[in-house]
């Protein structure tokens, strides 16, 4: 039987920090990646508009005959992902669980940051997570807007991304914090500064691992992982010209884009 790929999806490029991690986790596996370039950013969105894209890039890749979904996107994870599951027939994984549950784990000291876009932040999707899991979690939660254009600029060991990140996080220590969730997926490409700024004492959690790491889980309870002697094949789509989706997606992954083809959901949806 041919051996079904992984459908990724984010509202841009954040998503391919995903997307490495499952990569790096299960070299073995063919993915499918969605950017709806088009239409981003999904944080200035309303709830409802959200989930109406997610259905739509859902209904996309499920043509394309997925395994397993994948939102990669914290707002849409935090949107739409209960629709997704009630929607779909098969696993439906957002980003904000896998982080929640390793913050909470690790955690010594019952307080736990979280840092993320305004939207992610506005939802309280970290913060309600990490409570469902320990009530007892104190949660200190920071946006950092500007983290995004800078992890897109490629700036991410210079004197402006060590300043922003001081500006944004320099309180956090205060707080007594030490595990902080990076609660966006451009986040990880930050990491050395962001670590850098909270200092050694403070754990980071990165979305991207954990989510990976709960795909892995629940393809091999499912007994769906393929033989690991095998590559994988990944393939990428976006809702807009691919130029600068491809110019930010080889600094993300290092420089390993293949083909990137553009689509309209409105064709194939």
């Amino acid at each position: 039987m041919p051996w079904k790929a992984i459908g990724i999806f984010d509202s841009g490029v954040g998503g391919l920090t995903v997307l490495k991690e499952i990569v790096k986790a299960l070299p073995q596996e063919d993915t499918i990646y969605f950017g709806d370039t088009a239409r981003v950013p999904y944080g200035t969105k309303s709830p409802e508009t959200v989930t109406r894209y997610s259905l739509e890039i859902a209904s996309f890749l499920v043509k394309r005959d997925i395994k397993l979904l994948v939102v990669a996107c914290n707002t849409a994870s935090a949107c739409s992902l209960e629709a997704l599951q009630e929607t779909l027939s098969i696993p439906v994984v957002g980003v904000i669980e896998p982080g929640a549950r390793r913050a909470v784990s690790v955690t010594r000291s019952g307080k736990v940051g979280v840092i993320g876009t305004e939207g992610t932040i506005r939802s309280s999707a970290y913060a309600k997570a990490i409570k469902r899991m320990n009530p007892e979690v104190e949660v200190v939660t920071r946006a950092c807007p500007l983290f995004v254009p800078l992890a897109e600029e490629g700036w991410t060991d210079n004197e402006v991304a060590r300043l922003t990140a001081e500006t944004y996080l320099g309180g956090l220590r205060d707080h007594g914090v030490d595990t902080l969730v990076l609660g966006c997926t451009h986040y990880p490409i930050l990491k050395k500064v962001i670590g850098e700024t909270v200092g050694d004492a403070v754990k980071l959690v990165d979305s991207a691992e954990e989510t990976a790491r709960t795909v892995a889980e629940i393809l091999r309870g499912k007994a769906l992982l393929r033989p690991g002697a095998e590559l994988g094949n990944h393939h990428y789509f976006v809702s807009d010209v691919p130029a600068g989706f491809i110019r930010v997606g080889n600094r993300f992954l290092g420089g390993r884009l293949g083909d990137v083809y553009q689509v309209s959901l409105e064709e194939k949806g």
